[in-house]
């Protein structure tokens, strides 16, 4: 079974996250607004009682090495609501930038608050990208019918987490959770979740694999593994 991540906006908090997942060799992507990064850290919005900094524009390159960056727009509007030339603005000129920094193709695509639509789609698919994200739960996730319609299994904090990891386990489906790790809010929280992380790296029936791996399959093959 292949197992995927996804993490959002790029916070104060994926300094500790990526040194965790760093120990336990999982793979992770994560989805930037480069619109939004100052120079230095910077208070964006409170969470609850908790503040949420997000990261400065010169420590992205150093907390992110090694992992899949993709797009989640320049400034994380509502896509559906704009006009077709912030549209573009919003896809096309984030993408560049986050290559730009990263010096690494960005391929893949997170929806901001989740809002698509189909001038939306056709905006990311003429931008480049392989795969757009949803937060849409289904399942199975893979293969799937659209790439830019990618929906997830579940959060990293569900209450039904392994038993919808041990389900895609049973077909050798592909198993797919997100989150902010902003939501991190308590030490308990840090050690449920490195738990699961663990589990999965000494799990023989599972592989860690980046999101962009999915799609440089043909759909033949696609198929031919989830069946295995």
């Amino acid at each position: 079974m292949r197992v995927v991540q996804s993490w959002d906006d790029g916070v104060v908090d994926d300094v500790r996250l990526t040194e965790l997942l760093q120990r336990y060799q999982a793979k992770s992507a994560f989805n930037l607004n480069p619109g939004l990064h100052q120079s230095q850290r910077s208070c964006s919005w409170r969470y609850g009682d908790k503040e949420v900094w997000r990261l400065g524009r010169d420590e992205l390159a150093n907390v992110y090495a090694d992992f899949e960056i993709a797009n989640h727009s320049l400034t994380h509007p509502y896509l559906p609501d704009l006009s077709s030339t912030d549209l573009e603005r919003e896809i096309r000129d984030s993408r560049h930038l986050l290559q730009d920094w990263f010096q690494q193709p960005v391929r893949g695509f997170c929806y901001p608050f989740g809002g698509f639509s189909p001038a939306v789609k056709d905006a990311i698919r003429a931008a480049g990208h392989v795969y757009a994200r949803t937060v849409a739960e289904v399942d199975p996730v893979f293969p799937l019918a659209d790439p830019l319609e990618f929906g997830v299994n579940c959060r990293f904090a569900d209450p039904a987490f392994w038993t919808r990891y041990e389900r895609a386990k049973a077909v050798n489906d592909v198993f797919f959770f997100w989150g902010h790790s902003y939501e991190l809010v308590n030490e308990a929280m840090w050690t449920d979740l490195e738990h699961k992380i663990a589990a999965i790296s000494a799990d023989p029936a599972a592989e860690w694999v980046n999101l962009e791996t999915l799609f440089a399959e043909s759909p033949e093959s696609q198929k031919s593994k989830t069946r295995r």
